[in-house]
């Protein structure tokens, strides 16, 4: 079906509004696409962490 997203492009995390950038990316035959997002958590730290692409949304 392939990916919503490109590497590179600007996102935001749906459920805390967290702004990052797409740095990996993962396709799998029985699952939906993931992504390595490189973001700011909102307690400060740098973040990599794979998120499911319904839980993802491009940034304004």
């Amino acid at each position: 079906m392939g990916f919503k997203f490109e590497i590179g492009q600007s996102i935001t995390v749906a459920i805390s509004s967290e702004a990052g950038e797409v740095v990996g990316r993962a396709e799998y035959s029985a699952s939906e696409n993931t992504y390595l997002i490189r973001y700011k958590a909102a307690d400060g730290r740098a973040v990599e962490s794979w998120w499911n692409e319904s839980a993802l949304s491009s940034a304004a």
